[in-house]
């Protein structure tokens, strides 16, 4: 790779590494957020599923954004509003003030990821071999510091406390920005005249936010109260005007006509159980380490080690998998595994009184599996639609990621709210029974609708969670 080349990759990762991190990091952070801010679980839970949530609505609208005013400018926007929106989190007065600042950072991750995506293509369309390598450094990035989240959120808090999680972002953001300035070039909009489905974005923003925010607030109030059920009727009612809307656009934001091709649908249904179990499990684990195992913050985070060191081996070994024998095998012996993985973290990791080396067959085995099906999922996909699809079909995918992780921080978060100890360790035993039964699921999702092996040419992609 050439030295320019080198620092826009270099650039492109910085994005990409922010970006996951921020999914992650805060999780060992919620509890000592909570004490400082005052917050009970169901407002914690929006300091994640905000993120999330802003990131997965605005993901398809940034596309359309790139293509209008070009890649390098919407980066650069997203490095911006990331930075200021990572600035509020790290001074913000209360719980309410942190989850409106975190919704503003999902906005700027989802501006980051797809512009990104399209200055490597831009950068590197002169040798898709060099093109090859940069994606699988810029996916390995991402995927290893998604896992490193809570690691790194451990360490930090052990010296800084929790607002240094989000101060660390500004001077990345800011580097990330320079360098952008400094080796990418101004690239212009490839369709300048492309219009954004403003009806659908809307229309999906209040669909998400009212569902999730029913689940988030059903353990407190109950499905008797009327906050509740008018959520629920609020997000029905923009589900359904949502659809309609879409398949009448003629630019339409989630193209709906994607999903009648099976071997498409299977792997966003993977994708979604994949992140729903993994998301909400790592939220409900950080509060069992700290809460009901009264670990240190420090100790909680070292903890998660096991999920960084693993993934990485089993993101190398899918790629090689792949080419020998297609993405269906790697996605179903994946599932397998990461759900053997939950149902051994179940059966003798969360307890009263269970050790580290208890906890560290499922901690393990949880990002081999993750490791070895997420690229294969993604190269599926890919291989399910046509090339000039392929772009909207990765965003999909990721959109439907993002969503199926904010439901499973909301629904695992419940089973935990108000509970004491004891109770709250049956909450996570449920929780992780409901993740083996979904990566089970996927298995089988993946082996009905994913094509057996055939000529299909390995791409490594997408390697975050």
């Amino acid at each position: 790779m050439k030295k320019p080349s080198l620092a826009v990759l270099l650039a492109t990762s910085f994005a990409f590494i922010i970006v996951q991190l921020d999914v992650t990091i805060v999780n060992v952070a919620l509890p000592e957020i909570g004490r400082e801010l005052g917050a009970d679980v169901s407002q914690l839970q929006w300091v994640v599923d905000a993120y999330t949530l802003g990131f997965a609505v605005f993901l398809l609208s940034a596309g359309v954004l790139g293509d209008r005013f070009g890649s390098r400018r919407v980066f650069l926007g997203g490095f911006a509003l990331f930075a200021m929106a990572s600035l509020a989190c790290a001074v913000a007065p209360s719980v309410l003030a942190l989850n409106l600042a975190r919704a503003v950072q999902g906005v700027g991750a989802a501006l980051l990821v797809p512009s990104s995506l399209a200055i490597l293509n831009t950068t590197y369309a002169h040798d898709r071999a060099q093109l090859a390598k940069a994606i699988a450094l810029w996916t390995a990035a991402g995927g290893v510091s998604i896992a490193a989240g809570p690691v790194l959120g451990g360490v930090l808090m052990s010296f800084s406390g929790w607002r240094s999680i989000f101060w660390v972002n500004v001077p990345i953001s800011i580097i990330g920005f320079w360098l952008t300035l400094r080796v990418v070039p101004a690239l212009r909009g490839k369709d300048p005249g492309r219009t954004f489905d403003l009806p659908g974005q809307v229309l999906a923003i209040i669909a998400l936010t009212a569902f999730i925010g029913a689940v988030i607030e059903f353990n407190e109030l109950g499905l008797s109260s009327h906050l509740v059920q008018g959520a629920l009727l609020v997000a029905l009612v923009a589900g359904a005007l949502f659809i309609r809307v879409e398949q009448r656009s003629a630019a339409p934001m989630l193209p709906l006509g994607l999903f009648r091709q099976i071997g498409f649908s299977g792997a966003v249904l993977f994708g979604v159980f994949v992140n729903f179990a993994y998301y909400g499990i790592i939220f409900v684990l950080s509060f069992y380490l700290q809460k009901v195992r009264g670990f240190s913050v420090l100790h909680a985070g070292l903890i998660f080690l096991p999920l960084t060191g693993t993934f990485i081996f089993s993101n190398i070994a899918s790629g090689k998998l792949q080419g020998k024998m297609g993405s269906r095998v790697p996605m179903i012996v994946g599932g397998l595994i990461g759900g053997a993985g939950y149902a051994l973290l179940g059966v003798f990791g969360v307890s009263a009184n269970a050790s580290f080396l208890e906890m560290l067959p499922g901690l393990a085995l949880i990002p081999a599996g993750m490791g070895l099906a997420v690229p294969a999922m993604t190269t599926s996909i890919l291989s399910a639609v046509d090339k000039s699809q392929a772009g909207t079909a990765s965003a999909v995918l990721n959109t439907a990621r993002q969503v199926g992780g904010a439901m499973g921080v909301a629904i695992y978060g419940a089973l935990i709210a108000g509970s004491d100890p004891d109770t709250a360790i049956h909450g996570i035993q449920l929780a992780l029974v409901i993740s083996t039964s979904l990566l089970l699921l996927g298995a089988l999702v993946a082996w009905h609708s994913i094509a057996a092996p055939r000529a299909q040419a390995p791409l490594i992609t997408s390697g975050s969670k």
